[in-house]
């Protein structure tokens, strides 16, 4: 089974979050927290947080959006990064 995750997605429709204004940046750390919160229930160790930006870097849907994906000690791969666990 899936580790339990959120995506973040931006209202605006931009293809990457080098697009983002400053005042987007501000309130994607607000969508960030309340992601974080939604998924507190599923009691995480931790949590990978990640972005894919364009074809080569793995992008398939190109409006601008993040990972937010609980981590847990006893996964197979806990203690590595994105790009470890996206594979």
């Amino acid at each position: 089974m899936p580790n339990p995750s959120a995506m973040v997605i931006p209202y605006r429709h931009v293809e990457t979050p080098f697009q983002f204004t400053p005042e987007e940046w501000a309130d994607l750390g607000e969508m960030l927290a309340e992601a974080k919160r939604r998924l507190d229930q599923f009691r995480p160790d931790g949590f990978t947080i990640g972005w894919n930006v364009g074809a080569t870097g793995g992008q398939h849907i190109f409006h601008a959006h993040m990972h937010v994906v609980c981590r847990y000690e006893k996964d197979p791969r806990a203690g590595q990064g994105i790009r470890d666990f996206l594979r």
